[in-house]
This record gives structure tokens, C-alpha cells and sequence, in this order.
């Protein structure tokens, strides 16, 4: 095109390595209609949403021939697309990319899956170790706690107060317990973000995506295991309590006297 050559080489947008290989001053690109367009590679991108892959070369289709600039996709739109049938009626004469289809790989990509059941496994062991921790303390503390309970009744401590004083006396373990596992799961995000990548996990490999995909904090994600955590202990605690209030005064004192 006589005006887009008389106004200068076209700016264009290229990956790393064809930046690297290309370089910045202009150069010539033969067009698939026979036409030479002359180029000039002025930014670099490492991704875009425009093309897949790190061998790329984006220019705006104003600045070339009218043969050159011709469509090459056709967008089709409706409730209930086929893309099968589609498929067989264009044959081989072009690609057929349903939006359904290209959404399916973001979301059930076998890297995906993979991630999410070891992610359910890490959180379901974690859950187990952190209920089995807790009852084992209450286990191993439940004869001291009720000795405890059955002496202070004796001075005058009513049940409800013993129920109340056992639920605080796990109270400030549980806060922070959930205060230090928030800090260090925050901490530790903001320590390996820099050093890892999610792009291959959150995009399928035939996706080239316009940016980096980082590791970062969820409020969410950060809150929701401490409150179970405080929620868990809590509700332990007041099972403790509800069952040693069932249990006799003297018998815990005998108990405590054997000990």
C-alpha cells in the first residue's frame, strides 16, 4: 500500500525471542496476498489475548492492503450452537472455535482437576490432624479440668460458671492459634509469589494469556480456616463442659484425691 509505505514502517507488537531475533530497526514481512508491508517492532509483550504462543508479531490491519487486511473469521452467534455440527459443515476448509468449547478448558483442564483434589486432600488432612490434635488435648487434659471444676464447686462456683470458665480457658489458645496461622499462610504467599507461576494452571496451553497469573492472598481463603479453627475449639470446649456438669462433684474429688 503506497500510503502506509509513504508514512513510514507500521508500528508492531512482538514477542521476546522475535523481538530479539528481529531487532528494532524496519524490516520488510511479505503478505500471504504477495504484497511487502516494511515493519518496526515498537513494543514487546511477552503474551496477548490476539495470538497463542511466545512467536508472535501483532500489527493493526489499518496500516496494510485492502487484500492483505481481508477477514478471516467469521463470528457467529445464537442460543443454541452446535459445534459439531458446524465442524461437518465447514469440512476442512477452516477451524470451527465454539466459545462453550474454549470456556470447558479454563475450567476442566486435567492440570485444573489435579490441583483442586490435591488442594481438597492437603485441607481434609489438615482438618483431620487439627480435630484429632484437639481431642487428644481433651482427652489427656478432661480428668484434671473436671478434679478443677468439682473443687471450685465446692467454694461456691455454679455450673453455668464452670461451663463459662472452661470455654474461656480455651479461648485465647484458639485466637492464637488463628492469629499466627493466618499471619504465616499470608506471609508465606507473599514470599513465594515472586518465584511461581499459575499461568500453565489458570490457562490451557493453546491459550496464549495477556498476563502473568500470580500466586496472591484471598481474604476469603485466609479467614474462613481461623474462624473454623476458633468455631472448632470453641464447640469442643463446650461439649467438655456440658459433659463434665453431668458428672458428680464427689467423684471427681475422689478421683483427684486418688491421683
Amino acid at each position: 500500500d503506497g500510503g502506509a509505505e509513504a508514512a513510514g514502517p507500521l508500528p508492531a507488537v512482538a514477542s521476546p525471542k522475535v523481538a530479539e531475533r528481529l531487532g528494532t530497526r524496519p524490516f520488510p514481512i511479505r503478505m500471504e496476498d504477495g504484497s511487502t508491508v516494511t515493519l518496526r517492532i515498537t513494543q514487546v509483550r511477552e503474551r496477548t489475548p490476539a495470538v497463542a504462543g511466545d512467536h508472535f508479531l501483532v500489527v493493526d490491519r489499518a496500516g496494510l492492503s485492502t487484500r492483505a487486511a481481508r477477514p478471516t473469521a467469521l463470528l457467529v452467534t445464537g442460543d443454541d450452537l452446535d459445534g459439531a455440527a458446524l465442524r461437518r459443515t465447514v469440512g476442512d476448509t477452516a477451524p470451527v472455535q465454539v466459545r462453550a468449547d474454549e470456556r470447558a478448558t479454563y475450567v476442566d483442564s486435567p492440570l485444573q482437576a489435579g490441583a483442586e483434589r490435591v488442594y481438597a486432600t492437603a485441607v481434609a488432612a489438615g482438618a483431620g490432624y487439627a480435630v484429632l490434635a484437639l481431642l487428644l488435648t481433651l482427652v489427656r487434659a478432661a480428668p484434671e479440668r473436671s478434679a478443677l471444676l468439682a473443687r471450685l464447686r465446692t467454694m461456691g462456683l455454679t455450673r453455668a460458671q464452670g461451663r463459662r470458665l472452661l470455654v474461656l480457658e480455651s479461648l485465647p489458645q484458639a485466637l492464637l492459634a488463628a492469629v499466627g496461622g493466618t499471619l504465616t499462610a499470608w506471609a508465606t504467599v507473599r514470599l513465594l509469589a515472586p518465584g511461581i507461576d499459575l499461568t500453565t494452571m489458570a490457562v490451557p496451553g493453546t491459550v496464549s494469556s495477556p498476563a502473568r497469573a500470580a500466586l496472591r492472598t484471598d481474604p476469603v481463603s485466609l479467614l474462613v480456616p481461623a474462624l473454623v479453627v476458633v468455631a472448632l475449639t470453641l464447640g469442643i470446649a463446650v461439649g467438655q463442659a456440658w459433659w463434665t456438669g453431668r458428672r458428680s462433684s464427689v467423684r471427681e474429688l475422689r478421683a483427684g484425691d486418688a491421683r
